[in-house]
């Protein structure tokens, strides 16, 4: 079934004014909000990082309806496995089973400078990873977990308040190993637009099936979401200029894993500011818009949350519910 999301950017909007953009997709007739998960933004300048789960607690009590996640979270570093694990269940409560919880093995920027470790490679982000995942399943389902892993334990651990039947975990990828490890472990898969096609047809869904397959599940099964990067408006110019303040995402995931502080994001972001909206559906026509995302919903994305990068996001909301979101139910619905 498709669903239709929006992505509330904690790096850009404050936790109130994020709120009201969440209540406001909700009633424009979206189906899901995920929120990012930063300790620090990507830029200095203008930046914000409200915390997640304190934020999706308000968003539980705004919203009646929608589907709401964190896309996503790192439960490897700045916060403990068993920690996310008590906040996950308390949000799926609150929420009446409308949570998910997403996860990832984290950047720099949102680690180091919260807990002034060494930056390790990916290996050890991977096996932390996966070790987080087995502990807070165990957590969600069992009573008093003692936990002896590389890099996490617990002792006779219970979680008092807990769904009965868990809480969907959705793992993100960029690359094939992360993307089978969501294939093994996880009730979904989350990944990101604007990338070489061959990315997505060639690596990463066939690991999260490989992945599936191995653990001796279906690959079926899993969720695919992809948060889509849309920049909106009737006027054209508007929608370009918009992107702008997302520089940061033309740099490879190479170039940017391993900065510690939004200031030096922010300059490194400057060198490819005229590339910004590479990265994005940059458009003024919604049927162009929905031939633009068809490719994803071909792949076998039916799970679309969609980012915009402008500062008026009440506009955004607007203009897509009224104009694209009918057309794209009505296309892949």
């Amino acid at each position: 079934m498709l669903q239709l999301g929006y992505k509330a950017s904690a790096e850009q909007f404050g936790p109130r004014e994020l709120l009201e953009f969440a209540a406001l997709a909700e009633e424009y007739g979206f189906d899901s909000v995920a929120v990012s998960d930063h300790f620090q933004p990507w830029r200095h300048t203008n930046g914000h990082a409200p915390e997640a789960f304190t934020w999706l607690g308000a968003a539980t009590q705004r919203t009646r309806r929608v589907r709401l996640g964190t896309s996503v979270t790192t439960p490897t570093f700045r916060l403990h496995p068993s920690v996310v694990a008590q906040a996950a269940a308390t949000l799926a409560l609150l929420s009446n089973g409308r949570f998910f919880l997403g996860v990832g093995s984290g950047e720099s920027l949102n680690e180091v400078p919260a807990t002034g470790i060494q930056w390790p490679g990916f290996k050890e982000r991977a096996g932390r990873l996966r070790e987080a995942v087995e502990l807070m399943r165990r957590l969600w389902r069992e009573e008093f977990v003692t936990f002896e892993g590389r890099y996490f334990r617990t002792h006779k651990a219970t979680l008092y308040d807990r769904p009965p039947d868990g809480v969907p975990l959705f793992i993100a990828a960029t690359g094939p190993k992360a993307a089978e490890l969501a294939g093994r472990y996880g009730d979904g898969f989350i990944c990101t637009s604007g990338k070489a096609w061959e990315l997505y047809r060639e690596q990463l869904l066939p690991a999260v099936e490989r992945g599936a397959r191995e653990a001796g599940r279906d690959p079926a099964a899993i969720e695919r979401l992809i948060e889509i990067k849309v920049s909106y408006d009737t006027d054209r110019d508007r929608a370009l200029a918009d992107t702008r303040i997302w520089a940061a995402l033309a740099l490879s995931q190479e170039d940017k894993v391993a900065i510690e502080t939004p200031l030096d994001m922010e300059r490194a972001a400057q060198k490819v500011v005229d590339q910004a909206h590479r990265r994005w559906i940059v458009s003024s026509d919604p049927d162009e818009v929905v031939e633009k995302v068809r490719p994803y919903v071909e792949l076998g994305f039916r799970h679309l949350v969609f980012h915009a990068p402008g500062d008026d996001q009440a506009r955004f909301l607007r203009l897509f519910s009224e104009q694209v979101l009918p057309r794209l139910r009505r296309a892949f619905g």
